[in-house]
Protein backbone atom coordinates (compact mmCIF):
# COMPACT_ATOMS: atom_id res chain seq x y z
CA UNK A 1 0.00 0.00 0.00
CA UNK A 2 1.27 3.48 -0.88
CA UNK A 3 2.01 5.14 2.44
CA UNK A 4 1.04 8.51 0.95
CA UNK A 5 -2.25 7.25 -0.47
CA UNK A 6 -5.54 8.40 1.01
CA UNK A 7 -8.33 6.07 2.00
CA UNK A 8 -10.88 8.75 1.08
CA UNK A 9 -10.44 12.08 -0.69
CA UNK A 10 -13.40 14.48 -0.86
CA UNK A 11 -13.15 17.24 -3.43
CA UNK A 12 -15.49 20.25 -3.71
CA UNK A 13 -18.46 18.18 -2.55
CA UNK A 14 -21.91 19.78 -2.39
CA UNK A 15 -24.62 17.78 -0.61
CA UNK A 16 -28.35 18.32 -0.70
CA UNK A 17 -31.70 17.43 -2.21
CA UNK A 18 -32.77 19.18 -5.38
CA UNK A 19 -32.41 22.91 -4.77
CA UNK A 20 -31.98 22.43 -0.99
CA UNK A 21 -28.25 22.63 -0.30
CA UNK A 22 -27.17 21.23 3.08
CA UNK A 23 -23.39 21.45 2.66
CA UNK A 24 -21.29 23.02 -0.06
CA UNK A 25 -17.75 22.89 -1.38
CA UNK A 26 -16.43 20.42 1.19
CA UNK A 27 -12.79 19.38 0.95
CA UNK A 28 -11.21 16.89 3.33
CA UNK A 29 -9.37 13.58 3.35
CA UNK A 30 -9.16 10.46 5.49
CA UNK A 31 -5.90 8.59 5.96
CA UNK A 32 -5.61 4.81 6.04
CA UNK A 33 -5.96 3.41 9.54
CA UNK A 34 -7.55 6.58 10.88
CA UNK A 35 -10.67 6.84 13.03
CA UNK A 36 -12.30 9.87 11.45
CA UNK A 37 -15.42 11.37 13.03
CA UNK A 38 -18.00 13.67 11.42
CA UNK A 39 -19.75 15.79 14.02
CA UNK A 40 -21.92 18.87 14.40
CA UNK A 41 -25.28 20.06 15.66
CA UNK A 42 -28.67 18.61 14.76
CA UNK A 43 -29.69 19.12 11.14
CA UNK A 44 -26.23 20.06 9.89
CA UNK A 45 -26.11 17.21 7.36
CA UNK A 46 -23.84 14.67 9.10
CA UNK A 47 -25.72 11.54 8.04
CA UNK A 48 -26.46 12.96 4.58
CA UNK A 49 -22.74 13.56 4.07
CA UNK A 50 -21.93 10.03 5.18
CA UNK A 51 -24.45 8.58 2.73
CA UNK A 52 -22.89 10.66 -0.06
CA UNK A 53 -19.47 9.30 0.87
CA UNK A 54 -20.46 5.66 0.46
CA UNK A 55 -22.67 6.17 -2.58
CA UNK A 56 -26.18 5.76 -1.20
CA UNK A 57 -26.97 9.36 -2.17
CA UNK A 58 -25.68 11.21 -5.20
CA UNK A 59 -24.03 14.57 -4.51
CA UNK A 60 -25.17 17.76 -6.21
CA UNK A 61 -21.58 18.28 -7.34
CA UNK A 62 -18.04 17.31 -6.48
CA UNK A 63 -16.16 14.03 -6.16
CA UNK A 64 -15.54 11.32 -3.58
CA UNK A 65 -12.49 9.14 -4.20
CA UNK A 66 -12.33 5.88 -2.26
CA UNK A 67 -8.93 4.25 -2.60
CA UNK A 68 -8.33 6.45 -5.67
CA UNK A 69 -11.58 5.33 -7.33
CA UNK A 70 -14.29 7.94 -7.92
CA UNK A 71 -17.55 6.60 -6.50
CA UNK A 72 -19.51 9.59 -7.83
CA UNK A 73 -18.77 8.77 -11.48
CA UNK A 74 -18.14 5.03 -11.43
CA UNK A 75 -20.58 2.68 -13.15
CA UNK A 76 -20.86 -1.03 -13.81
CA UNK A 77 -17.99 -3.26 -12.70
CA UNK A 78 -15.94 -0.34 -11.42
CA UNK A 79 -18.74 0.80 -9.11
CA UNK A 80 -19.28 -2.77 -7.93
CA UNK A 81 -15.57 -2.97 -7.05
CA UNK A 82 -15.80 0.22 -5.01
CA UNK A 83 -19.02 -0.79 -3.26
CA UNK A 84 -17.48 -4.07 -2.07
CA UNK A 85 -14.30 -2.35 -0.82
CA UNK A 86 -16.01 -0.92 2.26
CA UNK A 87 -18.65 -1.86 4.83
CA UNK A 88 -21.53 0.13 6.31
CA UNK A 89 -23.27 0.06 9.67
CA UNK A 90 -26.52 2.02 9.68
CA UNK A 91 -27.76 3.90 12.73
CA UNK A 92 -30.21 1.25 13.94
CA UNK A 93 -28.01 -1.66 12.90
CA UNK A 94 -30.45 -2.76 10.18
CA UNK A 95 -29.98 -6.46 10.81
CA UNK A 96 -32.38 -8.79 9.03
CA UNK A 97 -34.84 -9.86 11.72
CA UNK A 98 -35.68 -13.18 10.06
CA UNK A 99 -32.04 -14.35 10.09
CA UNK A 100 -29.81 -15.35 12.97
CA UNK A 101 -26.51 -13.52 13.47
CA UNK A 102 -24.46 -16.05 11.51
CA UNK A 103 -26.77 -15.82 8.50
CA UNK A 104 -26.79 -12.01 8.70
CA UNK A 105 -23.00 -12.01 8.36
CA UNK A 106 -22.84 -14.62 5.57
CA UNK A 107 -25.50 -12.89 3.47
CA UNK A 108 -23.09 -10.63 1.57
CA UNK A 109 -20.60 -13.46 1.16
CA UNK A 110 -23.32 -15.46 -0.59
CA UNK A 111 -23.95 -12.56 -2.96
CA UNK A 112 -20.40 -11.46 -3.71
CA UNK A 113 -18.15 -14.53 -3.31
CA UNK A 114 -17.88 -18.06 -4.68
CA UNK A 115 -17.14 -19.59 -1.29
CA UNK A 116 -18.76 -22.79 -0.11
CA UNK A 117 -21.27 -22.50 2.75
CA UNK A 118 -18.89 -24.13 5.21
CA UNK A 119 -16.18 -21.59 4.33
CA UNK A 120 -18.61 -18.70 4.66
CA UNK A 121 -19.77 -19.93 8.05
CA UNK A 122 -16.15 -20.18 9.24
CA UNK A 123 -15.39 -16.63 8.12
CA UNK A 124 -18.61 -15.31 9.63
CA UNK A 125 -17.73 -16.90 12.96
CA UNK A 126 -14.37 -15.14 12.79
CA UNK A 127 -16.13 -11.80 12.29
CA UNK A 128 -18.51 -12.46 15.17
CA UNK A 129 -15.58 -13.44 17.35
CA UNK A 130 -13.86 -10.14 16.57
CA UNK A 131 -16.80 -8.26 18.08
CA UNK A 132 -17.31 -10.66 20.99
CA UNK A 133 -20.44 -12.36 19.69
CA UNK A 134 -19.32 -15.85 18.70
CA UNK A 135 -21.43 -17.52 21.45
CA UNK A 136 -24.51 -15.81 20.00
CA UNK A 137 -24.23 -16.93 16.36
CA UNK A 138 -27.57 -18.74 16.44
CA UNK A 139 -29.45 -15.91 18.16
CA UNK A 140 -32.00 -13.80 16.31
CA UNK A 141 -31.55 -10.01 16.40
CA UNK A 142 -34.56 -9.55 18.70
CA UNK A 143 -32.99 -11.94 21.22
CA UNK A 144 -29.94 -9.77 21.91
CA UNK A 145 -29.42 -6.29 23.38
CA UNK A 146 -29.15 -3.06 21.45
CA UNK A 147 -25.41 -2.88 21.99
CA UNK A 148 -24.99 -6.46 20.75
CA UNK A 149 -27.06 -5.62 17.68
CA UNK A 150 -24.68 -2.76 16.90
CA UNK A 151 -21.67 -5.07 17.23
CA UNK A 152 -23.38 -7.69 15.07
CA UNK A 153 -23.97 -5.01 12.44
CA UNK A 154 -20.26 -4.18 12.51
CA UNK A 155 -19.45 -7.88 12.05
CA UNK A 156 -21.76 -7.96 9.03
CA UNK A 157 -20.12 -4.80 7.65
CA UNK A 158 -16.77 -6.64 7.83
CA UNK A 159 -18.07 -9.66 5.89
CA UNK A 160 -16.02 -8.94 2.76
CA UNK A 161 -12.86 -7.87 4.62
CA UNK A 162 -13.11 -4.15 3.78
CA UNK A 163 -10.33 -1.70 4.59
CA UNK A 164 -12.91 1.01 5.34
CA UNK A 165 -16.01 0.97 7.56
CA UNK A 166 -18.68 3.68 7.63
CA UNK A 167 -20.65 3.85 10.90
CA UNK A 168 -23.71 6.06 11.35
CA UNK A 169 -24.24 7.04 15.01
CA UNK A 170 -23.02 3.73 16.45
CA UNK A 171 -23.58 4.89 20.05
CA UNK A 172 -27.11 6.19 19.49
CA UNK A 173 -29.56 4.82 22.04
CA UNK A 174 -26.91 3.06 24.13
CA UNK A 175 -26.22 3.57 27.81
CA UNK A 176 -22.73 4.91 28.73
CA UNK A 177 -21.30 1.52 29.70
CA UNK A 178 -22.51 -0.20 26.53
CA UNK A 179 -21.32 2.75 24.46
CA UNK A 180 -17.85 2.56 26.03
CA UNK A 181 -17.75 -1.17 25.28
CA UNK A 182 -18.57 -0.46 21.63
CA UNK A 183 -15.84 2.20 21.55
CA UNK A 184 -13.37 -0.42 22.78
CA UNK A 185 -14.44 -2.76 19.99
CA UNK A 186 -13.86 -0.03 17.39
CA UNK A 187 -10.42 0.78 18.84
CA UNK A 188 -9.45 -2.90 18.83
CA UNK A 189 -10.49 -3.34 15.20
CA UNK A 190 -8.58 -0.22 14.23
CA UNK A 191 -5.44 -1.29 16.08
CA UNK A 192 -5.44 -5.00 15.25
CA UNK A 193 -6.79 -4.99 11.70
CA UNK A 194 -5.83 -1.48 10.54
CA UNK A 195 -9.41 -0.72 9.50
CA UNK A 196 -10.16 2.89 8.55
CA UNK A 197 -13.31 4.16 10.26
CA UNK A 198 -15.52 7.06 9.17
CA UNK A 199 -18.07 7.65 11.91
CA UNK A 200 -20.94 10.07 12.40
CA UNK A 201 -21.35 10.87 16.09
CA UNK A 202 -22.42 13.59 18.50
CA UNK A 203 -21.50 11.64 21.65
CA UNK A 204 -18.61 13.56 23.20
CA UNK A 205 -17.38 10.68 25.37
CA UNK A 206 -17.08 8.45 22.30
CA UNK A 207 -15.51 11.19 20.21
CA UNK A 208 -12.80 11.84 22.79
CA UNK A 209 -12.22 8.11 23.28
CA UNK A 210 -11.78 7.02 19.67
CA UNK A 211 -11.29 9.90 17.22
CA UNK A 212 -7.92 10.54 15.62
CA UNK A 213 -9.40 13.42 13.65
CA UNK A 214 -12.77 15.12 13.34
CA UNK A 215 -14.50 17.56 11.04
CA UNK A 216 -17.23 19.75 12.51
CA UNK A 217 -20.10 20.74 10.25
CA UNK A 218 -22.21 23.86 10.73
CA UNK A 219 -25.81 24.21 9.56
CA UNK A 220 -25.73 28.00 9.10
CA UNK A 221 -22.51 28.18 7.10
CA UNK A 222 -23.21 24.88 5.27
CA UNK A 223 -19.63 23.82 5.62
CA UNK A 224 -16.74 22.66 7.78
CA UNK A 225 -15.91 25.09 10.58
CA UNK A 226 -13.21 23.05 12.32
CA UNK A 227 -11.07 19.97 11.81
CA UNK A 228 -8.36 18.23 13.76
CA UNK A 229 -7.86 16.50 17.11
CA UNK A 230 -11.11 16.91 19.11
CA UNK A 231 -9.31 17.55 22.40
CA UNK A 232 -7.17 20.25 20.79
CA UNK A 233 -10.25 21.85 19.25
CA UNK A 234 -12.03 21.74 22.60
CA UNK A 235 -9.16 23.47 24.38
CA UNK A 236 -7.84 25.91 21.77
CA UNK A 237 -10.43 26.73 19.10
CA UNK A 238 -11.22 30.46 18.97
CA UNK A 239 -14.56 29.76 17.25
CA UNK A 240 -17.42 30.09 19.77
CA UNK A 241 -19.50 27.54 17.85
CA UNK A 242 -16.77 24.95 18.25
CA UNK A 243 -16.22 25.85 21.90
CA UNK A 244 -19.95 25.63 22.50
CA UNK A 245 -20.24 22.17 20.95
CA UNK A 246 -17.32 20.64 22.79
CA UNK A 247 -18.30 22.19 26.09
CA UNK A 248 -22.02 21.56 25.59
CA UNK A 249 -23.07 25.18 26.16
CA UNK A 250 -26.58 25.35 24.83
CA UNK A 251 -27.79 28.02 22.45
CA UNK A 252 -31.14 28.68 20.79
CA UNK A 253 -29.94 26.78 17.71
CA UNK A 254 -28.55 23.80 19.62
CA UNK A 255 -31.48 21.66 20.55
Amino acid sequence: MDQNALAIDVQNLTVGYGSNILLQNLNFSVNYGEIFVILGGSGCGKSSLLKNLFGLYEPISGDVLIEDMNITTATGAERQKIMTSFGVMYQQGALFGSMNLLDNVTLFMQEYTDLQQEQMNLLARCKLDLVGLLPYESYMPNEISGGMQKRAAIARAMALDPKILFLDEPSAGLDPITSADLDSTILDLSKNLGITFVIVSHELASIYAIADKVIMLDKASKGIIAQGDPKVLRDTSPDPRVHQFFNRMMSKEAA
